[in-house]
C-alpha cells in the first residue's frame, strides 16, 4: 500500500522519500534516542512472582562482563549496584531554569494590542498546561538535546468570546524526539520544509475503512494498535492510520506548525546538545565501581578463622568464651575477612562523582545536599559563587528557550489571525520573555534595596509592585 501524498509536491515528498525518512529515523535516531531516555529514566524490569525486580534496572546494560554474567561455576547473580546520579541533576537544572513559568511580555507598539496580546497568550498558555508545559519542555529538552512544539489550529470556532475562541482554536503538544521526524530545507538545516510524526497508539473506536479490521481488541484480549504518520507541511496536513489516509486538511498557515528548540547550541546542527550525553559513560564508571565495592563488602563482610594443629576446631566453631586445649606447639589459629578500609576505591569514587559534577554543571550543593568543604554559606552571593556553575548553565539553556518561546507566540498569534480570532501584523507578534531568578532572593536584602530606592524618591506603587505587594489606592495618590 502507497501513501496518498498528494499536497506535498512543493517539498518533493513521495512514498519512496516519506518510507526512506521513517527508515533512517528508525535505524539511526530511535536507538540513540531511547538509550538517552532509558539512562535518564532507569526503569525497572517487570515485577516477579516473588514480587521483586526480574532483572537489574536498565542502566545494568553499561555495566562489564564480569558484572552482568555470574561467578565461575555458579548460577549466583553478581551484586549489581545503580545509583542514577543522571536524572536528580536533570530535574535539579529543570527546577533552576523554570521556578516559575516565565513572563511574557508583547512589544506590539499600540498599547491595546499589548494587553490584548499578553491576555489572550497567557490564557492560551494556561490551556496548554502552564507551568508544566515549560517544564516538560526542558525535561524533553534536557534529555533528547531539543524539544519540539506542534502547534494545532482548529477552525470554525463559535465561542463569543476572543479569549474563549483562541483557546479552542489553538492547541499546544510537545513532540518526543523519538517520534519527530524533520523534513529539513537542503540547503538551511534551520528551516523545515515538513515535519512528520510517527508512532503507535491502542485503537480506540471501530475504523470503517475496507482493508482493516474492525476490531479494537485482539484474538488474545490485548488492545489492538495501529501505527499513525502525521504528516505536515507549510499549507497541508495529513494522517494515516496503518498507512490508510484518515484526515486531509488544507490549513493555509504559510508555514510548517512547528518550534524547534536546541536544549543549548550546537553550531550547524539541527539538534542540540543533550545533558545526559555527556554523563552516559561516568554513570557506567560510578555503577562498576559501586557494584564493585559491594563485590568486596560481600566477601569480606564477616570474620573467618584458620585452624592449624587444633582437634576438633570444626566441630567447635570459634564463638565468646570459646577454648581449645592441644599438646601441639605448632598449633594455631589465624583470623581473616572481615570490610577492611579501601582508600583508593573510596578516592575514586569521590573522583567520578565529581566529574560528574564538572560535566552536568550541577553540584550536590545545587539539590541541596550541602558538604561541609562548601564552607559556612551565610549570606545570598555565598550561596551564589558555589552555585556559580549552575547558574551559568541555566544561562546558556535559557538563551535558546527564550528564542524557543518567542516564536511559539509568534506562532500561535500567526494561527489566531490566519482564522480571524486575532487580528496582528507581523511587527506585532514579537514579545519579550522575562525570567524569574534561578536563585530566590533574600527578602531581607530586597526590603533593604527597596528602603533605599524610597529615600532616592522612587513610588511606592513601583516599590510595592518589586516586592509582589498589591498596590493601594493611597500609592497612586503618593506617586501622582
Amino acid at each position: 500500500m502507497a501513501y496518498e501524498l498528494s499536497g506535498f509536491e512543493d517539498i518533493a515528498l513521495d512514498d519512496g522519500r516519506l518510507r526512506s525518512l521513517i527508515a533512517r529515523h528508525e535505524r539511526c535516531a530511535v536507538p540513540y534516542l531511547s538509550r538517552l531516555w532509558m539512562y535518564f529514566r532507569n526503569p525497572l524490569h517487570a515485577p516477579d512472582t516473588a514480587g521483586g525486580s526480574a532483572g537489574p534496572p536498565a542502566q545494568a546494560v553499561g555495566l562489564p562482563d564480569r558484572l552482568r554474567t555470574p561467578a565461575h561455576g555458579t548460577n549466583a547473580p553478581r551484586e549489581v549496584v545503580i545509583e542514577n546520579d543522571i536524572a536528580w541533576r536533570v530535574q535539579t537544572l529543570i527546577d533552576f531554569m523554570f521556578p516559575e513559568p516565565p513572563a511574557i511580555v508583547s512589544a506590539a507598539r499600540d498599547a491595546d494590542t499589548r494587553m490584548t496580546i499578553d491576555t489572550i497568550l497567557a490564557d492560551v498558555m494556561a490551556a496548554n498546561g502552564g507551568a508544566t508545559l515549560w517544564h516538560n519542555a526542558a525535561m524533553l529538552g534536557s534529555i533528547y538535546g531539543h524539544v519540539d512544539f506542534l502547534v494545532h489550529a482548529h477552525a470554525g470556532t463559535t465561542c463569543a468570546s476572543t479569549r474563549d475562541a483562541a483557546i479552542d482554536a489553538v492547541r499546544i503538544d510537545l513532540v518526543d524526539a523519538l517520534r519527530g521526524i524533520p523534513i529539513l530545507c537542503p540547503t538551511d538545516y534551520r528551516r523545515l520544509d515538513g515535519y512528520i510524526l510517527r508512532y503507535e497508539r491502542e485503537t480506540s473506536h471501530h475504523r470503517t475503512h475496507a482493508d482493516a479490521t474492525s476490531r479494537v481488541l485482539n484474538e488474545d484480549g490485548t488492545p489492538s494498535r495501529v501505527t499513525v504518520t502525521e504528516i505536515y507541511s507549510a499549507t497541508h496536513a495529513q494522517v494515516y492510520e496503518d498507512e490508510v489516509l484518515v484526515r486531509d486538511v488544507r490549513h493555509g498557515l504559510g508555514r510548517v506548525p512547528v518550534v524547534h528548540v536546541q536544549n543549548m547550541n550546537q553550531p550547524l546542527r539541527y539538534a542540540g546538545l543533550s545533558d545526559v550525553e555527556p554523563l552516559i559513560p561516568l554513570q557506567d564508571e560510578l555503577n562498576t565501581r559501586l557494584s564493585d565495592r559491594a563485590n568486596r563488602v560481600t566477601l569480606q563482610s564477616f570474620r573467618m578463622w584458620l585452624g592449624k594443629g587444633i582437634e576438633q576446631f570444626v566441630d567447635r566453631p570459634v564463638g565468646p568464651g570459646q577454648m581449645w586445649m592441644t599438646d601441639n606447639p605448632e598449633a594455631s589459629i589465624e583470623s581473616f575477612g572481615g570490610d577492611a578500609g579501601c582508600p583508593s576505591e573510596l578516592a575514586h569514587i569521590l573522583d567520578v562523582r565529581e566529574a560528574m559534577d564538572k560535566a552536568s554543571g550541577v553540584a550536590p550543593a545545587a539539590a541541596g545536599h550541602i558538604q561541609s568543604r562548601v564552607g559556612n554559606l551565610t549570606s545570598e552571593n555565598a550561596v551564589r559563587i558555589s552555585l556559580l556553575g549552575t547558574i551559568a548553565k541555566v544561562n546558556r539553556k535559557r538563551v535558546t528557550y527564550e528564542q524557543g518561546i518567542r516564536n511559539l507566540c509568534a506562532m500561535v498569534l500567526h494561527v489566531l489571525d490566519a482564522h480571524g480570532i486575532l487580528r496582528t501584523q507581523e511587527s506585532d507578534r514579537a514579545v519579550n520573555v522575562i525570567w524569574s531568578d534561578a536563585l530566590p532572593p533574600d527578602e531581607s536584602r530586597r526590603i533593604e534595596d527597596a528602603l533605599k530606592k524610597a529615600e532616592l524618591g522612587v513610588p511606592t506603587a513601583t516599590l510595592r509592585s518589586e516586592l509582589g505587594y498589591p498596590d493601594r489606592p493611597d500609592d497612586r495618590n503618593d506617586a501622582a
